[in-house]
């Protein structure tokens, strides 16, 4: 089936912090982040903000079908700020997801190198010749009718790297049409995936900020 892309447009645009140099939003699963290539794929929330801060610049991302907080730049200097931070690692990023099944221990850690699938685009695979390193921590929140609800930690920051991890430990996330097999898929009507907290040093004032945003499901 053609993918056709019908982004929601209630509530339209959700801030949950703004002053001169940044814009923190909640982005509703089914957004994109930034805009496509394709005409119909104009609208994100990068195209939402910019309709109020032309100025406003992306320094990270969430999948398409990934809910949460996402941190934008009111300026240069604070997009350069911000970018570094997430580069070096110094920001703090915690999800929620529910996954198939029921994992055997309640923690762990998943180091797998992660590239880009191209035949299957914009899928990735675990390759380790030329795969780049990717880590996350998970543990167990709670069980519920078979499923799992766990907070994941990412220490790097790869596309996909979360569902790719949870696919790997043998318990995709609800939802995630392109790793989870039949069953999970249908289990949920949207990837059960949320990012529920993100910490980070102000770009002027240097003050550590934590944002968090209830998850939805």
């Amino acid at each position: 089936m053609a993918f056709v892309y019908n982004p929601p447009v209630q509530p339209y645009l959700t801030i949950l912090y703004q002053d001169d140099d940044i814009l923190v939003c909640n982005k509703p699963s089914g957004l994109l982040s930034v805009r496509g290539k394709a005409p119909e794929h104009q609208d994100s929330l990068e195209a939402r903000a910019q309709r109020v801060w032309p100025t406003l610049g992306i320094v990270h991302r969430l999948d398409m079908s990934t809910s949460g907080i996402m941190l934008m730049a009111l300026n240069k200097p604070a997009h350069r700020s911000l970018a570094r931070q997430f580069q070096d690692r110094l920001t703090q990023k915690s999800y929620i997801a529910c996954l198939w099944g029921q994992p055997q221990s309640t923690q762990g850690l998943v180091e797998l190198p992660l590239i880009c699938d191209w035949p299957q685009r914009p899928k990735q695979k675990v390759c380790f010749e030329t795969g780049k390193a990717s880590t996350t921590y998970w543990r167990v929140l709670s069980y519920d009718n078979g499923m799992t609800r766990v907070e994941l930690t990412p220490i790097t920051g790869r596309s996909h790297q979360l569902r790719v991890h949870m696919q790997q430990i043998g318990h995709a996330i609800l939802g995630d049409k392109f790793y989870a097999k039949n069953a999970g898929f249908k289990a949920a009507d949207r990837l059960q995936l949320h990012a529920e907290k993100l910490g980070f040093f102000h770009p002027v004032t240097e003050e550590w900020i934590e944002i968090t945003e209830p998850c939805p499901f």
